[in-house]
């Protein structure tokens, strides 16, 4: 039964949703207005499982002393202590809260931001190098598209740079995204349907 009602459930929900965008009918949205209602109800019983969950694996790291478990130390502090002094002072400016937000939060998501240049450049690096005649056109083309961005490449190339830059742009990059998204569209439209269909059962848990 801890299987059978979630996957009912899931099926259910699926094909009324299905219902919903292909059958735009007054039943259909008012379906779509009980639904939103019941999700604002069930919010904050969901955020409460987050937080039992979140403390549950971070309190079972510490006890056992899981390699970076003075991490999961800081995480719970954070946690708590933002969201208490949220209730105590409020959100409004010039309180811990926000103090919070714009020294720690802020900083830290821009610092992750930062960090995805370096893996951008390491994974252009593996890339482009020039192993295939496919990687040679593709480093070739980059190198183009670089430079066309850049003040240095039309001083360097005249502006002829920048009609090829924008060509392969609209051109054949351009081609390549959409087939990318076809593929992923595609991918989505045949998941959903074993999901639906109840032939996908993996995000039940369970190791099976």
């Amino acid at each position: 039964m801890k299987r059978t009602i979630p996957l009912i459930i899931v099926i259910t929900l699926g094909f009324l949703f299905v219902g919903h965008t292909f059958i735009p009918h007054k039943l259909s949205q008012d379906f779509l207005d009980w639904y939103l209602d019941w999700i604002r109800a069930l919010g904050p019983f969901a955020l409460v499982l987050a937080i039992m969950s979140i403390t549950m694996n971070h309190t079972a790291r510490i006890k056992r002393r899981i390699p970076n478990w003075q991490y999961s130390i800081v995480t719970l502090f954070g946690m708590y202590f933002t969201a208490a002094s949220g209730f105590i002072w409020g959100t409004q400016e010039g309180t811990p809260y926000m103090w919070i937000f714009r020294n720690v939060q802020m900083p830290m998501g821009a610092t992750m931001f930062a960090l995805l240049a370096f893996y951008i450049a390491s994974a252009a690096y593996k890339a482009f190098r020039a192993r295939s005649a496919e990687a040679t056109v593709l480093l070739l083309a980059a190198i183009i598209v670089m430079f066309g961005q850049v003040p240095i490449g039309v001083q360097l190339f005249g502006e002829g740079i920048l009609d090829v830059t924008q060509w392969i742009l609209d051109v054949p990059n351009l081609a390549s995204k959409r087939g990318i998204a076809l593929g992923v569209g595609l991918g989505m439209v045949a998941t959903s349907l074993r999901i639906l269909l109840g032939i996908e059962r993996t995000y039940l848990g369970g190791g099976q």
